[in-house]
């Protein structure tokens, strides 16, 4: 797509290798940074594409913290 999504699909690869080496902390430290920066663009999105492709990440950090804090996900369950 474009530059900025490339680099967040850098940042979440980072997350989830920080996962993979058992990195907790830094992985959560690097989830909050993300989603900052996620919040960011979704306050400037000015097309559809972007808005969904803003979505589908998000969606995949709230999958990413749940796994770093053992969380059980609130509303989930498979219909």
């Amino acid at each position: 797509m474009n530059s900025k999504f490339e680099t967040l699909k850098a940042s979440v690869q980072e997350i989830i290798d920080l996962i993979a080496v058992k990195n907790d902390r830094e992985a959560n430290n690097k989830l909050l940074e993300v989603s900052e920066v996620l919040d960011e663009m979704l306050d400037f999105a000015e097309e559809d594409e972007e808005l969904r492709e803003i979505s589908r990440y998000q969606v995949l950090l709230n999958q990413l913290h749940v796994k770093i804090n053992g969380e059980e996900e609130v509303g989930g369950g498979d219909a």
